[in-house]
């Protein structure tokens, strides 16, 4: 599975802005919601309730948020450079500013699982961090992103 089945370039948001990771769900949840016609409060409580099982702060200022809605119709990707660092208790206690967010259609565990191994793939990179983190501009993020593992000029 290729980013790029998860990912479109208006799913992609350069600087969102939050001070807290409860902002950063928010924001991404009402992000979510608009592109997918699903409830914001559905998004950001599945999204909460997943935080509370274990932080999706995976490490090295990457975190990965996800989750399951029955009114799905398949996966979604979005992805957020942070306008700032936050502190989303993340495993190595490093502030977050990449996030990377799963929606899945209840019952999709497979294709939920293979999504979400490859995103962990891909944030793991630190060349594609790094890219991540001096991108241009949205373009240049989704760029990064699809480029199936090799970082192009931002």
């Amino acid at each position: 599975m290729e980013i790029g089945e998860l990912l479109t370039s208006d799913r992609v948001v350069d600087r969102l802005p939050a001070a807290s990771k409860k902002q950063v769900i928010r924001e991404i949840s009402r992000r979510a919601a608009a592109v997918t016609g699903l409830d914001e409060r559905s998004v950001f409580s599945v999204l909460l309730e997943r935080e509370r099982l274990g932080t999706t702060g995976v490490g090295e200022g990457v975190a990965i948020p996800h989750g399951k809605l029955p009114e799905l119709d398949g996966l979604y990707g979005f992805f957020a450079r942070l306008d700032r660092a936050v502190d989303f208790e993340s495993i190595d206690e490093r502030p977050v500013d990449l996030v990377f967010l799963l929606l899945a259609q209840e019952g999709a565990s497979a294709d939920h699982l293979k999504a979400l191994a490859r995103v962990s793939r891909l944030m793991r990179d630190p060349a594609i961090r790094e890219g991540l983190r001096h991108a241009a501009d949205a373009g240049a993020l989704y760029s990064i992103l699809t480029a199936n593992g090799t970082v192009r000029a931002a």
